[in-house]
């Protein structure tokens, strides 16, 4: 169905079609309509950060930033949702336009800046869903907080969806919120994680269910840097970390009308940066800490070659663009046949 879809979403601009299908997807899940939409895969268990996965693919953050559409997304098959990224108060993100297709380079720009109606209305959109999958929750900084009072902002939403989250992720690596990345230099990681491993763990205490804690990394990471987030990590008891967010490098879109918008850039030109992240990291935290894989995964071959880089579990959004529903189920079962039946388990 969607491949007759897309043409159609196609003309609308990016971000009036990211809504549409979003509301489509609910007609389709309340109409008792989704299986024309997707088949999910058959099971293909994954044990990561003491959770049992269905399965190995999930949909990244950013589709759904506040946790809205979650009944219909979890119908699609994903092995977990993450949903965000939330900030303490809502806010507006950049100005219009600030999502751009680049069908040529299959290919997503966006500049969205966190924009979501706070850490409250997502708390209650996941009280208000039927969903029971594995649910990852996203959090992230309001934009005028000053990156000296940033740990705050984390610390007010983790104790808000501690007990509604399966797993928390905090995002440091958005390129569209000024300075955010600054937050992975050695010094503020150190102090920053800290701050947040110590608050991880005494909510785990109070609730006596501990929730395990990712951080999400940029691609645009030299070496150096790299080597010094791993080494805070390995110190941190960090549970695990997401390889990557979007990338600000232009080079392999530089030709196109849209190449030059600034904002991340995901999709098929991330997956070689990506994956050389996820690689690399890897091969510097060993094998005790789970890693996400995502970036550029369009089809099943993508998804193998991230498992085969280090990934435990992956995660897919811009392939959802132009691949649709059925990308879930084609990485799964790719997967399963590049595997012979076996599970990936950390």
């Amino acid at each position: 169905m969607y491949d007759l879809l897309r043409p159609l979403l196609f003309a609308f601009d990016a971000e009036t079609a990211h809504r549409l299908t979003l509301y489509g997807l609910g007609v389709a899940h309340r109409s008792n309509l989704g299986r024309f939409v997707a088949t999910p895969p058959e099971p293909l268990p994954v044990e990561a950060f003491g959770i049992r996965f269905p399965n190995p693919v999930g949909l990244a953050a950013g589709l759904d930033k506040n946790a809205e559409h979650l009944d219909e997304l979890g119908a699609l098959g994903f092995g977990f949702v993450e949903v965000g990224t939330v900030t303490p108060r809502p806010q507006q993100g950049n100005p219009r336009p600030r999502l751009f297709r680049l069908p040529q380079h299959e290919a997503i720009i966006n500049r969205m800046g966190f924009n979501n109606a706070g850490v409250d209305a997502l708390v209650r959109n996941v009280q208000k869903s039927e969903y029971r999958g594995v649910l990852g929750i996203n959090i992230g900084k309001n934009k005028d907080t000053p990156n000296e009072q940033a740990v705050d902002d984390y610390l007010f939403c983790l104790e808000r969806v501690h007990a509604h989250a399966a797993y928390i992720t905090v995002n440091i690596s958005s390129p569209n919120t000024q300075g955010l990345r600054d937050l992975q230099q050695e010094e503020s990681l150190r102090r920053f994680i800290g701050t947040l491993r110590e608050a991880q763990e005494r909510l785990g205490a109070q609730a006596g269910a501990r929730k395990p804690m990712l951080l999400k990394i940029a691609p645009d990471l030299t070496e150096a840097e790299l080597d010094a987030i791993a080494e805070v990590l390995l110190g941190s008891g960090i549970d695990g970390v997401i390889c990557t967010n979007t990338t600000t490098e232009r080079s392999a879109v530089a030709s196109d009308p849209h190449g030059n918008e600034t904002g991340g850039l995901s999709g098929k030109p991330l997956f070689r940066r990506s994956t050389e992240v996820l690689r690399g990291m890897r091969q510097r935290l060993g094998e005790g800490v789970p890693l996400i894989g995502v970036g550029g995964i369009l089809d099943g071959s993508d998804a193998v070659e991230k498992l085969q880089a280090g990934a435990t579990l992956l995660q897919i959004y811009s392939g959802l663009i132009y691949r649709g529903p059925h990308l879930v189920t084609e990485c799964v079962d790719e997967i399963r046949r590049q595997t012979q039946g076996t599970t990936h388990a950390d």
